[in-house]
């Protein structure tokens, strides 16, 4: 059985994207690419809408026109070996990767079934698919990469109607500003 974690990259005020659907301002640079590859280390399964589906396919094959880093070659393999769920009524089974399972409508249900026959962390990747499973309290752990940016508006990273109350269990500051924030939900003590 698995755990369900979130992560996110979000500008000081909040957002995963700006009011133009832009994210490239929350690019990791190499000290936090490398903290983003530590951390994969305990992913078995990511969950992905479309439009993170998408871009990651990015790491299914190096580029013809650039070179990968080391550190990125090494990300590819452990995002390669991963269990990849794409969650979309819009994708179609031709165009994913044939070891990829594409799930047309994510419930709560298909969640947690997920997770159960997960062998380690599962990682539901962006805000609109997460929504359901933050607002149901059943992501464990929240993973919030902060970049010293404002964007003024665009795509929450948090549902708006969500109340949790966290702990925070592990913080990095990095050289370029950015701010890594893990938390679990508070749990009451004996």
């Amino acid at each position: 059985m698995g755990t369900l974690s979130y992560t996110a990259t979000i500008s000081i005020d909040g957002y995963a994207a700006d009011g133009e659907g832009d994210f490239q301002w929350s690019a990791p640079d190499s000290d936090v690419f490398d903290f983003h590859l530590e951390r994969m280390a305990k992913v078995s399964t990511e969950i992905l809408g479309r439009k993170a589906y998408l871009l990651m396919r990015y790491w299914e094959q190096e580029p013809t026109d650039e070179q990968w880093t080391e550190a990125e070659h090494e990300f590819a393999r452990r995002w390669q070996g991963l269990d990849i769920v794409a969650a979309s009524s819009t994708l179609t089974a031709a165009e994913l990767a044939p070891a990829h399972r594409l799930v047309p409508h994510l419930d709560l249900d298909e969640i947690r079934r997920i997770v159960e026959d997960a062998d380690g962390e599962v990682e539901i990747f962006g805000p609109t698919v997460a929504a359901d499973a933050i607002r149901a309290g059943m992501v464990q752990d929240f993973g919030i990469f902060v970049v010293p940016k404002v964007v003024g508006g665009g795509l929450r990273a948090l549902p708006g109607d969500v109340r949790l109350d966290l702990d925070l269990v592990e913080r990095r500051i990095f050289d370029n500003g950015t701010a890594y924030l893990h938390y679990t939900p508070h749990t009451v003590g004996p």
